[in-house]
């Protein structure tokens, strides 16, 4: 009898061993099984939770500073700048000023060998600039992009590539949300450092410093991806074939269009990343400006359509004057509870 509870001690201490890695594969079969993410990362959580009270390998206590970690995190002023940028992102894809990005770059630059490719670049790193989401990107390119550089000639592989790329810019690319969600948790990795080193006084490592930082790899990074998208052009012009110009219409035509539909999302990257950099404003005061401009443009775009003026102007109206009242109260109000 001793020798089997033995030897059943040591089966559950075996599997508790593995148990990390376990829940990782768990996780990622639940995820391509189709399950939605939030309740594949919930579900896997106390799944295993539970398993490892069983086996004895989780301790209990560990959940309950959670209400005060949750509360800390909704309190943390760096990370409400997530929400806004995210909202940046969705009004910019819903009001349709990346489908129109698109279509006028591919005008501008499809007469060129591996154009519709270079087009899916720029605007994917004119997205980054301006939402810093990387699944909204990839799905919004992949749906428009595709199909018509597939059914231009298009290599599947270039083309899938070039998608792919351009999509993960956002990564990278200021105003990236995982920026911000890296540069809260390195300040305070940081501080404490400085602090068990005797230091009273630390400099903390903002959010800023890394936008900053990764503004130059990012550009860089995008240069790379054209000139490589350019030398298979040149090199297989089979895969990345040109369109006919007799299809984009006239070469004026398209520039005024591409000047049309430039501005509005390059004022916004500017307004965003410039006082970001310039030290006017704090990231998360950027993402309320930015949240804002981006409700500004897609109000300013229904003007061209009476059917949606009276749907869409009053629920933006709405978001704007949310937005600008939650500013106003916690610039104003001591929100402590």
């Amino acid at each position: 009898m001793d020798f089997v509870i033995g030897d059943m001690h040591f089966c559950l201490c075996a599997v508790a061993g593995w148990l990390d890695i376990i829940m990782i594969v768990a996780l990622c079969a639940m995820l391509m099984a189709g399950f939605p993410v939030a309740f594949s990362l919930a579900g896997t959580a106390l799944m295993f939770a539970i398993l490892g009270l069983t086996f004895g390998v989780f301790d209990l206590s560990f959940v309950r500073p959670f209400p005060q970690r949750i509360f800390g995190a909704v309190t943390n002023t760096t990370l409400i700048a997530v929400p806004m940028f995210v909202l940046m992102g969705v009004i910019l894809e819903k009001s349709k000023i990346a489908e129109e990005l698109l279509d006028e770059m591919a005008k501008l630059f499809g007469s060129l060998r591996g154009g519709l490719g270079i087009s899916v670049t720029i605007v994917g790193a004119l997205l980054a600039a301006s939402t810093g989401i990387v699944g909204a990107t990839v799905v919004t390119m992949g749906l428009l992009s595709l199909p018509t550089m597939l059914r231009r000639g298009y290599d599947p592989a270039f083309a899938c590539g070039s998608i792919a790329a351009a999509g993960t810019l956002g990564q990278i690319i200021p105003p990236s949300i995982v920026l911000i969600l890296l540069g809260d948790v390195i300040s305070n990795a940081y501080q404490r450092a400085q602090l068990e080193q005797g230091n009273m006084s630390p400099e903390t490592v903002s959010v800023g410093h890394l936008f900053a930082g990764a503004l130059i790899p990012g550009l860089m990074l995008v240069g790379l991806y054209l000139l490589w998208q350019i030398f298979v052009a040149i090199t297989q012009p089979h895969k990345a074939p040109a369109i006919p110009a007799a299809e984009l219409g006239s070469r004026r035509e398209v520039w005024k269009a591409a000047m049309k539909t430039l501005p509005p999302p390059l004022l916004l990257i500017i307004a965003v990343l410039g006082s970001i950099l310039a030290g006017v404003a704090t990231p998360t005061e950027a993402a309320s400006v930015g949240a804002i401009g981006a409700l500004l443009i897609a109000g300013a775009r229904l003007r061209h359509k009476p059917a949606a003026m009276f749907t869409g102007r009053p629920a933006i109206l709405a978001g704007a004057a949310a937005i600008f009242g939650l500013v106003v109260l916690t610039s104003t109000l001591d929100l402590r509870l």
